[in-house]
């Protein structure tokens, strides 16, 4: 199970997510979603450009947790 971690980073760089929309060029409501783990799914180009903006690694945004389904 992949973790999205983006409220913490968000938090650590202290941008607010209609500012990293505006930054990186996607909607809020795209962007909360990814943020709320409800996303099936990331571009590697959206993922970059989150990156960039936050100063960060995608090991600062994304974790693997093993489920209990795994195991």
């Amino acid at each position: 199970m992949i973790i999205v971690n983006l409220d913490v980073m968000m938090a650590k760089r202290k941008i607010s997510l209609n500012e990293l929309s505006e930054k990186i060029g996607i909607t809020t409501t795209n962007l909360s979603i990814l943020k709320t783990n409800k996303a099936k799914a990331i571009r590697f180009s959206t993922l970059n450009a989150i990156c960039k903006v936050l100063n960060c690694q995608p090991s600062d945004i994304l974790e693997y947790q093993e489920s209990l389904d795994e195991k």
